[in-house]
């Protein structure tokens, strides 16, 4: 544990971490500072010395977590033409629903004030979903150009789909819910080879 007066190294990460785990191994309603500090080895203050409480705590996480999601979305760009589409793909949606993703979705909705500060940084520009669709459906278009995606296919409406079901996901998960993850890969691979959302079918 780090004694008081000693600079703990990745702060944020750190304790970003421990609260993923004890969400994922106890519940989100398990989520407490002492509990977080507790499973990061750390001082009972140190989440109070770095963020505005747990509300605050919970919607940066969330947020942080949101970034990394759209970070990877935007690195598709620079697989355009190499492995799978749909693996490729399932990268990044599998990124927002790892382990821990849909409680800690959850947690921070169900809680007003963190939910709040999500909303309103989603809305001043912090990246995620409007992002990471946007990202895949450029993706879809390169990839559509290289013969690797079906002409019948349109990018906006898959993105649309996949981040769309992305998210119902996280908000709808828990423990004790089916792991989504299967769910999405069947999904995803389903509407890049054309057999689900396309241009014509949504004009019709």
């Amino acid at each position: 544990m780090s004694p008081r007066g000693v600079a703990t190294p990745d702060v944020r990460e750190r304790l970003f971490a421990a609260a993923e785990r004890v969400v994922e191994r106890d519940g989100p309603g398990a989520l407490t500072s002492r509990a977080v500090t507790t499973e990061a080895g750390c001082a009972k203050g140190l989440l109070h010395t770095h963020f505005a409480g747990l509300d605050a705590f919970v919607a940066e996480l969330c947020l942080d977590r949101f970034a990394r999601a759209a970070t990877q979305a935007r690195a598709l760009a620079g697989l355009t033409g190499q492995g799978t589409v749909a693996g490729n793909l399932d990268s990044v949606v599998l990124a927002l629903l790892d382990a821990a993703g849909p409680a800690l979705s959850g947690l921070a909705m169900s809680r007003a004030a963190s939910a709040q500060q999500v909303r309103e940084a989603l809305e001043g520009g912090a990246p995620g979903f409007t992002a990471i669709e946007e990202a895949i459906t450029a993706y879809l278009a390169a990839e559509q150009r290289l013969g690797r995606v079906p002409e019948t296919v349109d990018p906006g409406t898959v993105a649309l789909a996949v981040v769309g079901t992305a998210h119902h996901l996280l908000m709808t998960g828990g423990p004790g819910t089916p792991d989504p993850q299967p769910a999405m890969t069947r999904l995803v691979a389903m509407l890049v080879a054309g057999r689900g959302l396309s241009a014509e079918r949504r004009e019709g």
